[in-house]
């Protein structure tokens, strides 16, 4: 597969602009948001006066330390909220779906959470990285949709955001599963997992979602965008090898800046819907080439041509659409491979 080179240490040469814009009377929900990148975009938003903050997170206890210490910080307290979320199991996302779906609005939805791991381990019947990544990550997009357009909706100034939280190294995969016939399948094979790079082949995953997805919302009023944080000192490198490990400390951006391009992924126009955002701002040039070929481009608007119609079934209810996110992703790398993207 080809792919580009590594962005340069961007904090030697960029400095996301620190955020200042409000966010009067919005609610905001941040997956992940106890610890690194997810903890400081959400004092961000508390700073910045979202009258609601929502901790999405594993592990309450650690939520409620998060909520604590945000709230004490910014000076203003009520305005977080803890709320249980697993992203390896589809009934926590589910409950937390259907919670949301009793607020009085939702603006801005956060989708920070993930994990990197070496280690093969099966959650849903699928590769845990999969698992949480990429089929949890757009189910509870998916279904978190109907409430943020219903916000459009009802608060025409707001423009709701959804943004994803992806990576740089969404081109450093080779992907041998992409010419599988069942490319989930392929992922689910211990015997043939390439775990030191699976991380980066959900991020491009993602990225190849984020970009379909766009396509089919129309007019929804629903901005989806996608942002790489860049090299930062979280948590979520605890189990990365020597050289990665070492990479981080000399390049890394604190969290807190690596935050800065949460916060301008939630205030961003219309431009960059569907696209991909780099220190703050669209740069789909920074794509893979995988990514944004032409055959690529087409492949994305060739798949999935009953989405919106079976996205609309799937919504609503308590049916999950997982199967619709498994055979939409399994189409586009489907054409991919045949469109001659396979090395």
């Amino acid at each position: 597969m080809t792919t580009t080179a590594w962005n340069p240490p961007a904090k030697f040469f960029v400095t996301p602009a620190y955020p200042t814009k409000t966010y009067d009377g919005k609610t905001v929900t941040v997956t992940g948001s106890n610890v690194g990148i997810g903890f400081e975009a959400a004092k961000h938003f508390v700073r910045l006066n979202a009258a609601k903050v929502i901790l999405a997170v594993r592990n309450i206890s650690a939520g409620e330390t998060a909520k604590r210490s945000i709230e004490t910080s910014i000076k203003r307290a009520g305005v977080c909220e803890v709320w249980e979320l697993d992203l390896g199991a589809f009934d926590s996302v589910k409950a937390l779906a259907n919670r949301a779906s009793k607020l009085p609005r939702l603006d801005i939805v956060i989708e920070n959470a993930g994990i990197a791991t070496y280690t093969f381990d099966i959650s849903e019947g699928h590769e845990c990285t999969i698992t949480v990544n990429v089929i949890s990550t757009f189910l509870l997009g998916l279904l978190l949709l109907p409430k943020l357009k219903a916000t459009a909706k009802a608060f025409p100034t707001s423009s709701p955001r959804l943004s994803i939280v992806t990576s740089d190294v969404h081109a450093w995969t080779s992907f041998p599963e992409r010419t599988a016939d069942n490319t989930f399948v392929a992922l689910d094979r211990k015997e043939t997992a390439d775990m030191q790079e699976r991380y980066s082949t959900s991020k491009l995953l993602e990225v190849l979602v984020v970009r379909e997805l766009a396509t089919r919302l129309g007019d929804s009023g629903v901005i989806l965008n996608m942002l790489t944080p860049g090299l930062c000192k979280s948590q979520l490198s605890r189990e990365a090898g020597l050289r990665l490990r070492l990479m981080i400390f000399l390049f890394g951006r604190q969290t807190e800046v690596g935050s800065r391009t949460i916060l301008a992924a939630a205030e961003a126009d219309w431009d960059s819907h569907g696209a991909y955002m780099l220190d703050g701002k669209v740069n789909n040039g920074v794509l893979s080439t995988l990514v944004q070929s032409e055959a690529g481009l087409e492949a994305q608007q060739k798949c999935g041509r009953n989405w919106e119609k079976s996205w609309r079934r799937s919504s609503q209810g308590s049916q999950l659409p997982c199967k619709l996110l498994r055979d939409l992703v399994c189409k586009v790398l489907t054409r991919l491979s045949l469109f001659g993207l396979a090395t």
